[in-house]
């Protein structure tokens, strides 16, 4: 990206984590772990055998690397009532993927949670974390989500930690801003950088949605971190969206029937890739 610069970190998180200059990261959604509403009593095993297998699959058939994410555990919490015990499941899934799969893992604990993403990196050698409110605040459904910048960052610097990178989502889905209604979206993008981030990701309005060409090139514009897109890639998409970003985070359009709750097809997962090769 060439967009303004507005804070002194120049590395490039992508080449750095990823030794390329696109990439695909596909996403592991986790089932409900204990504790969560739709928890139905399922065995350690069978939680993790559905995270390897997904991760096996999106691997296998090319893509650069992998989030972990507490999908499952719907309704989300909010940051203070998330407990230990996701953290804790959460930590032997990455843990087992990295060790399988040898690829760069990131985590994203839903919802809005970097402190415990962070313990979960540390624990796991995971490279990044994906934090969808990172600066500013907003509405979302879980209620009012602030920014937890300074506080994430303290932590990271607690842990030491610091190879563990920010990927923080600008506009993110899922929520209102009308409470930032007065500052656009360049000045929301502009301060993921002054806040440290190390990479940009753009959303649609919810799952499965995609952002629009004019708000890529927006949010690209507006800052000189890599830029992602985290919702609604397809096969029919991919090449306009690779010509313009750094990579993709491809979740719902690689599951079966196209539903985000179910496993990654392989077929899907295969054609999507043959469609992004060519621009990779």
């Amino acid at each position: 990206m060439t967009g303004t610069i507005i804070s002194d970190n120049a590395a490039n998180a992508i080449q750095e984590i990823f030794s390329r200059e696109k990439v695909l990261i596909g996403m592991v959604h986790c089932p409900a772990f204990p504790g969560a509403p739709r928890f139905r009593g399922t065995s350690n095993d069978a939680i993790y055998d559905a995270c390897m297998r997904d991760a096996e699959i999106l691997i296998s058939e090319g893509f650069h690397g992998l989030i972990v994410e507490n999908h499952g555990d719907v309704p989300f919490s909010k940051p203070e009532d998330i407990g230990p015990e996701t953290a804790a499941f959460m930590s032997v899934v990455a843990d087992r993927i990295a060790r399988a799969t040898g690829v760069p893992i990131g985590i994203n604990v839903l919802a809005n949670a970097p402190i415990p993403a962070l313990a979960i990196a540390a624990a796991s050698g995971a490279s990044f974390i994906r934090v969808n409110q990172w600066a500013n605040a907003y509405v979302a459904n879980e209620g009012f989500m602030e920014g937890r910048a300074a506080e994430a960052m303290r932590y990271r610097s607690l842990l030491r930690a610091e190879r563990v990178k920010i990927f923080a989502d600008s506009h993110v889905k899922h929520g209102s801003h009308a409470i930032v209604a007065d500052r656009s979206i360049v000045e929301l993008t502009r301060d993921l950088a002054f806040f440290d981030a190390d990479c940009v990701i753009a959303t649609g309005q919810r799952t499965g949605d995609s952002a629009s060409l004019d708000e890529i090139a927006e949010i690209g514009g507006a800052t000189h971190l890599p830029l992602l897109i985290g919702s609604g890639v397809n096969a029919s998409n991919i090449g306009a969206i690779l010509e313009r970003t750094n990579g993709v985070i491809v979740a719902s359009s690689l599951k079966q029937d196209g539903v985000w709750w179910n496993p990654v097809d392989r077929e899907r997962t295969r054609t999507f890739v043959q469609a992004a090769n060519a621009y990779l």
